[in-house]
């Protein structure tokens, strides 16, 4: 059986290849390999989903499939994933499932799942998920009458997470003018009641979704209409969720972008100050602008390199007993807080810092230097091959050397597709696709597509 699980859960066509049958046999297995044995009481499930209309359709089956191996289950309907992760915390349950494809358009979906406490899965553990659905394990040994599980809805879970979310902010926010860009998804009614029950005064964007307009030239993936907005609004910033709003991006007042990076030294810093940065340390990824390394490098804060996904960061956060990491993409994690990315949580946080400080955010995020970013896509015929060649090793030191502290080369194989990534920092954007041009041609020479 090919691969199910990619960097965040199980993804794809809803109702192509990834289909009911699909769902109800990973809801099963998911409820055979995390439910811990314990006769005192049934195991417990959360559901939760963003709008897409192939939700409906695929919590019906991933519901299905968890009484069907014994579980009870408690649908929360539409809410982000960061929200399902904390109820299931909350709620002491013993597995999660949230239904969403995040960022990509409608058509697609996916599966979620967290264990005990709203943590997501090691690779392990996926591993293992995987391993029972291939055997049938699922299949056999399910239980009958009083042991099938039951389905109750939990009408109030958008109302405890709130509550949370406004409760972790460390700073009124009144005074804020925030233009919030909901991305037609999950956050749709948190995002905005949120910022408004913390201080701010709210415009809501793109927040009225019917199933179908999800992450539809909008949100976190498509950031001119907030930029637009804020502008027209003369608003002091403006956030964009995405589709099941694990992610948070900003924008100036100038409508200038801030991207995961810079609210990471944003938030890095004031932690730092306020003596809550655990051991002035920060976690970012790889893909991780080289200016925010530098500008920590200048503050005195250690950073640790985790590979790309919030849950390698946040496996970097739980070994080390860290309290602040993230991605450039926006995911940020704050594990005082959250168990994933929460790109409310974020939002509050970062307009936390503006209110506490009087300045602007695009004054906060002068902190940091953006180093210019090429990032090339080379197809090769075996992307191991292509990485490895000798002289694509040594195009890629050659390039180190000439570019010094002032520029960094990551090159890395693509996890699912016949592809070796390039991406070069420079100083100049110039000299960074120079580079970079250089390095995927000797990618490509090494293993022809």
């Amino acid at each position: 059986m090919a691969r199910l699980f990619g960097t965040d859960g199980v993804r794809g066509l809803a109702n192509g290849d990834l289909t009911p049958e699909l769902a109800l046999s990973v809801a099963v297995a998911a409820a055979r390999v995390l439910v811990e044995t314990d006769s005192s009481h049934p195991p417990l499930a959360i559901v939760g989903r963003d709008p897409r209309a192939s939700g409906e359709m695929l919590e019906a089956a991933v519901v299905a499939g968890l009484t069907s191996a014994g579980a009870n289950v408690v649908r929360v309907g539409m809410l982000p994933t960061p929200a399902v992760a904390y109820l299931v915390g909350q709620a002491k349950a013993d597995l999660g499932v949230m239904l969403s494809a995040s960022h990509n358009p409608m058509p697609d979906n996916g599966i979620k799942l967290f264990a005990g406490g709203g943590q997501k899965l090691p690779d392990e553990l996926e591993q293992r998920i995987e391993a029972a659905i291939a055997d049938g394990h699922g299949l056999r040994g399910r239980p009958t009458g009083a042991g099938i599980g039951r389905v109750h809805d939990l009408l109030d879970g958008a109302e405890h997470y709130i509550k949370h979310l406004v409760a972790a902010t460390p700073h009124p926010l009144a005074g804020i003018k925030v233009v919030v860009d909901c991305a037609n998804g999950a956050a749709s009614e948190v995002g905005p009641t949120a910022y408004a029950e913390a201080g701010a005064e709210v415009i809501a964007i793109h927040a009225d979704p019917d199933g179908l307009n999800i992450n539809d030239n909008c949100g976190s993936t498509h950031l001119e209409a907030v930029r637009e907005a804020v502008l027209a609004e003369g608003a002091d910033l403006g956030i964009a969720h995405d589709g099941d709003a694990d992610r948070c991006l900003a924008v100036t007042a100038a409508g200038d972008v801030v991207d995961g990076d810079q609210i990471m030294a944003i938030l890095a810093l004031a932690m730092r100050d306020a003596g809550t940065l655990t051991d002035d340390t920060l976690v970012a990824t790889v893909m991780s602008n080289l200016g925010l390394r530098l500008a920590m490098k200048q503050a005195g804060i250690t950073l640790i390199e985790a590979k790309v996904g919030d849950r390698y960061v946040l496996e970097e956060l739980q070994a080390g007993g860290l309290a602040l990491g993230g991605e450039q993409s926006g995911h940020i994690v704050l594990p005082a807080y959250a168990t994933t990315g929460d790109g409310v949580l974020t939002g509050l946080q970062l307009m936390a810092q503006i209110a506490a400080t009087g300045k602007s955010l695009a004054d906060l995020a002068a902190v940091m230097h953006k180093l210019p970013q090429v990032l090339i896509n080379v197809r090769v015929a075996d992307r191991q091959a292509g990485a490895a060649a000798p002289t694509v090793q040594a195009a890629v030191a050659l390039a180190e050397n000439e570019l010094g502290e002032t520029g960094r080369v990551l090159l890395r194989p693509s996890g699912t597709e016949p592809l070796v990534r390039v991406m070069v920092e420079a100083e100049t954007e110039e000299q960074a696709r120079t580079v970079a041009e250089r390095i995927a041609d000797e990618v490509r020479a090494a293993s022809p597509a």
